[in-house]
């Protein structure tokens, strides 16, 4: 043990540069951290959708249905057949959506990826399985029905939950809850922007009263 940490210690003139350095990777780490919210994707809240504001029609639509009284997202959207299914879905889901949205990569009308629609499809008949258990519905996957062997619940049952919203830009004015600002409160004294930023969030308030 003693050798190995001989052996990644840096030559003495170098440390305190090295030190300098790791310092401010890992700040600028923490402050990635913070700025994301990455610790809120652990949870299942709704909130972390509307993490991304492109996700503010979905989430706004959603939260005016019926399923907002009985489902959150990730009881649609992320497989609940167990555990480790589950989180590595969920975390190879929010890494794709993390590296679209932080690049500009999504497109003007979110649309589902394959394996979404097989996780919904299972999930729809988990929760209603109570209902179609005497009909073949209950047999139909999203393989069958991309081979043409049933159909999808949601061909169906098209506006459920999301309504007809199709785009941010069909919607732009979804209300959605007023999400806490990730810029630190010293941060915004310190260049000067805080009155500025209070004034204008009372004007945009004032505006819409």
């Amino acid at each position: 043990m003693r050798k190995l940490l001989q052996y990644l210690m840096p030559p003495e003139k170098w440390r305190m540069t090295v030190l300098i350095l790791g310092g401010i990777f890992t700040g600028i780490l923490l402050l990635v951290v913070h700025i994301s919210k990455a610790t809120s994707y652990l949870s299942d809240e709704p909130e972390t959708c509307i993490n991304c504001h492109v996700m503010y029609p979905q989430y706004a639509s959603w939260s005016k249905s019926s399923h907002a009284q009985a489902a959150l997202c990730v009881d649609c959207h992320v497989p609940q057949d167990n555990f480790v299914r589950k989180y590595y879905f969920k975390g190879s889901d929010g890494m794709r959506h993390s590296t679209w949205f932080t690049f500009r990569w999504e497109p003007q009308v979110i649309q589902i990826k394959h394996a979404g629609v097989g996780v919904v499809q299972e999930n729809c008949i988990r929760c209603h399985q109570d209902m179609i258990e005497m009909t073949q519905l209950v047999e139909v996957t999203s393989k069958a029905a991309k081979e043409g062997n049933g159909k999808l619940c949601w061909d169906c049952h098209r506006e459920v939950p999301h309504g007809t919203v199709k785009s941010l830009s069909a919607a732009p004015h979804a209300m959605v809850e007023r999400l806490p600002t990730v810029v630190p409160s010293w941060l915004e004294w310190l260049l000067g922007s805080g009155n500025r930023s209070s004034k204008v969030l009372d004007l945009e308030v004032s505006k819409q009263e």
